[in-house]
C-alpha cells in the first residue's frame, strides 16, 4: 500500500516519519500520493581525466573524485552524458514499517535528466540525506538550481515491522550520511 498525503502528513507529525527541511515549508512538498525532495548544494563526480577504470572491489582514490559544494544563488551545468552525485536538501528517517521509492520528476525526466540510475529504493530504519546518481542524457546541457524541486518519495507500507532494519545492519554503509556519498561497494564481501 502506497501512503496518502493524509497519512504522510499524519505520520510527519506523529513523528514516525522524518523529513526534515531547515529553509522549505516541508507540509507544501507533499502531494496526493509523494513527498517532494529537493536538490542540495553538494554534488561530486568522478574524474575521468585521473581515472582510467573503476573497479568495484577497490576504493577509488579520493584525489580522484572531485567535490562541488555551491553557494546560494550558483547554479551547476549538468553537459550532456555526464553523471555526478549530487544529494537532497532534506534529510528523510523512515520507522521499520515503511520503504520509500526515489523518483524523478516528470518534468525533468522530459529534459534527459535521470536523478537515479537503479538507487531509488531506501530501507526500514534508515536516516540521512539521500545521495542522488545524476545523469543528463539529452544532447544539450542541462542548469541546475539548488534548492529546486527535483524528486519525490513515494512511501510503501510494509505488511509487517521488518525484523532488522537498516539502522541494525552490519552491513549498513550510508546509514546518517549527511552529505554526497560515493560508492562504498568495496566494502561488499565477495
Amino acid at each position: 500500500m502506497i501512503l496518502s498525503d493524509k497519512d504522510i502528513k499524519n505520520r510527519i507529525q506523529e513523528n514516525n516519519l522524518e523529513f526534515i527541511s531547515e529553509k522549505y515549508d516541508i507540509f507544501q512538498q507533499i502531494g496526493p500520493a509523494s513527498l517532494d525532495f529537493r536538490l542540495g548544494y553538494d554534488f561530486k563526480f568522478y574524474d575521468k581525466t585521473c581515472v582510467d577504470v573503476i573497479d568495484p572491489r577497490k576504493s577509488l582514490d579520493e584525489k580522484n573524485i572531485k567535490i562541488v559544494s555551491l553557494e546560494e544563488g550558483e547554479d551547476l551545468i549538468v553537459h550532456p552524458g555526464q553523471f555526478i552525485l549530487g544529494t537532497t536538501f532534506e534529510t528523510i528517517g523512515l520507522p521499520d514499517d515503511i520503504v520509500a521509492r526515489c523518483e524523478g520528476r516528470s518534468s525533468l525526466g522530459r529534459l534527459g535528466l535521470i536523478i537515479h540510475s537503479t538507487a531509488g529504493f531506501v530501507d526500514p530504519g534508515f536516516k540521512g540525506k539521500i545521495t542522488l546518481e545524476i545523469t543528463n542524457i539529452n544532447e544539450i546541457p542541462i542548469k541546475l538550481h539548488p534548492g529546486m524541486r527535483v524528486g519525490q518519495f513515494a512511501f510503501h507500507l510494509l505488511s509487517s515491522k521488518c525484523v532488522e532494519n537498516y539502522a541494525n545492519r552490519k552491513s549498513s554503509k550510508y546509514m546518517n550520511q549527511n552529505n554526497v556519498q560515493e560508492s562504498k561497494i568495496f566494502d561488499d564481501n565477495y
